[in-house]
């Protein structure tokens, strides 16, 4: 749903929680493929028995990639995606686990090269099915002003 949600409509504090999604076994074989990054503790089941985890972990971009993914469910078309700040992977990620994302307002500024947008921080929190944060990261949204400064 494409919606215009302001720069002066997001509220401090105010959060959602995305639906889930249950990570497989071709998650893992497709994001190999995609990003080239074919290391054991992702891809050798054998391997993966002899770390402390015991078992395969995700890709740490596979959980960023998919968490975010898991946000998109509102097209604001007067904001625009500016980047990740802080990204940080917490908790690993398993075969059958299954994470969804919490995105809190945690700051407001003005931007400093676009006197008519301002910048809006979403805190990034994938969570598995435990409630337990396994990625944690910083969206930053540039949003247009409803009010255009003189």
């Amino acid at each position: 749903m494409e919606q215009a949600i302001y720069f002066e409509d997001y509220v401090l504090g105010e959060s959602r929680i995305t639906t889930g999604r249950t990570i497989t076994e071709t998650d893992f074989v497709i994001h190999a493929g995609h990003s080239g990054d074919f290391f054991p503790h992702h891809m050798d089941a054998e391997f993966a028995r002899t770390t402390p985890f015991g078992q395969r972990i995700a890709h740490g971009t596979m959980v960023l990639a998919i968490g975010v993914g898991l946000t998109a469910t509102v097209i604001n078309k007067v904001a625009f995606s500016y980047g990740y700040d802080r990204m940080r992977f917490i908790r690993p990620v398993f075969i059958g686990d299954t994470i969804r994302t919490r995105v809190t307002i945690s700051a407001k500024e003005d931007d400093p090269k676009r006197p008519d947008s301002g910048r809006v921080i979403e805190r990034c929190e994938v969570l598995n099915q435990r409630d337990e944060v396994v990625l944690a990261t910083d969206h930053i949204l540039m949003v247009e002003r409803r009010e255009k400064p003189a």
